[in-house]
C-alpha cells in the first residue's frame, strides 16, 4: 500500500492550480482534462459527474500529488474553520516562511494568524496557517 494523492474541490481549477504552481512550485504532471459519465457517476456517488481536473506535483516529494476537481454542478459550503472536523490543512515546509507568506497574500490568499514559534529555543519551528483563494488552509512551516 501507498499514499497516492490529495485531491481538492475547486470553484475555478485553473486558478487555484496557478497559486500552488506559483507559490509552492507545484507543476502540472499531465494536461488538464474533462472527465464524465455513467462510470464517474458510479464510483463518487455524484449524478451526471462532469470534472474538469489537474494534477500537480508536491515540492519534495516523489509520488504523492495535488489533485484539484471542479465539478459543473458544484455544491457550495461555508468557509470551513481551522478547528472543525474533517480534513483540516495541508502543510508546505518553506525555507524563508515571510516570503512565502507575502507570496500568497500577494497571488489572492490570505493569512489567518501570524507566524509564531512552536519549537523550542533548540530547535525553533516557526509556522503561522493562511488560506488559499478558495479558503482551503493551508500551513506554512519553517524547521
Amino acid at each position: 500500500m501507498k499514499f497516492s494523492h490529495v485531491s481538492m474541490v475547486a470553484r475555478d481549477t485553473d486558478r487555484l492550480a496557478e497559486f500552488y504552481k506559483t507559490v509552492f512550485d507545484c507543476e502540472d504532471t499531465v494536461e488538464r482534462w474533462h472527465m464524465s459519465g455513467e462510470q464517474l457517476s458510479r464510483g463518487n456517488g455524484v449524478p451526471n459527474s462532469e470534472i474538469y481536473a489537474a494534477w500537480l506535483s508536491l515540492p519534495g516529494a516523489d509520488g504523492p500529488f495535488l489533485e484539484i476537481f471542479q465539478y459543473k454542478n458544484i455544491q457550495d459550503r461555508p468557509t470551513p474553520s481551522v478547528n472543525q472536523p474533517g480534513y483540516g490543512h495541508i502543510c508546505f515546509e518553506v525555507k524563508n516562511i515571510e516570503a512565502k507568506l507575502d507570496a500568497v497574500i500577494e497571488a489572492g490568499g490570505a493569512a489567518l494568524g501570524e507566524i509564531t514559534d512552536l519549537g523550542t529555543a533548540e530547535a525553533p519551528v516557526l509556522c503561522v496557517y493562511v488560506r488559499d483563494p478558495e479558503g482551503n488552509v493551508v500551513e506554512l512551516e519553517q524547521k
